[in-house]
């Protein structure tokens, strides 16, 4: 049994339960922070001391935080090749875009474009701040392109660990209200990535609660 602390609406909680969905493992999900509070309680604190979500414990052992190490941990435990390959080199190219979506992707596109759009009312927006975010995101963007015109998926023929920590951005990304850069192979692999259950489930979940 996963137990994961963390509300529906957090994308780094929606990487992971689309994780464990794709693994087909039995969790529990307690919901914390933003409107149901809970992440500053001293036992809380004590899983995480720094109040975010998610956290996730494994059969009751070690709680564990930071979405990028739990999604390696889940498929070290769970994940077969070619989700997370045995094999050393196969798998560092893996880690490799994982990594490369994590700091590029969705550090560029959450608090500078989505925050904004989602949690500051349209009168109040830095909008040259905005176009300049888009901007970054898109270069970086265009890396994915240019990789998913040589493959179906991120790190290549199938589906692994690095599409999750890609693709959970894009469906917040693709939803918003905004001037969006001609990425045809990012969107049909979006496209792809929305016929998969879990993803439905688990990263296609409304936002507005988060919205002023």
């Amino acid at each position: 049994m996963i137990e994961i602390w963390g509300r529906k609406t957090s994308s780094n909680v929606q990487a992971v339960m689309w994780a464990v969905a794709e693994l087909q493992q039995h969790y529990k999900r307690y919901d914390i922070g933003h409107r149901f509070g809970g992440n500053d309680t001293p036992a809380f604190l004590a899983m995480n001391p720094n109040g975010t979500v998610p956290v996730v414990s494994i059969n009751g052992g070690t709680p564990l935080w930071e979405s990028g190490a739990i999604l390696r941990h889940l498929a070290a435990l769970y994940g077969d090749p070619p989700f997370w390959p045995s094999d050393v080199n196969q798998r560092c190219v893996i880690d490799q875009w994982a990594e490369w979506s994590k700091i590029n992707i969705a550090i560029n596109f959450t608090m500078p474009v989505f925050w904004p759009l989602v949690r500051i009312p349209a009168e109040q927006r830095d909008m040259q701040a905005l176009t300049v975010a888009l901007q970054r995101l898109t270069r970086f963007l265009n890396i994915a392109e240019q990789q998913l015109l040589r493959h179906p998926y991120l790190a290549g023929p199938e589906f692994t660990l690095a599409d999750i920590q890609f693709g959970h951005i894009l469906y917040r990304y693709f939803d918003l209200d905004i001037r969006r850069a001609a990425l045809p192979a990012v969107e049909a692999y979006y496209q792809r990535l929305t016929r998969r259950a879990a993803y439905r489930e688990h990263v296609m979940v409304s936002y507005q609660e988060l919205a002023v």
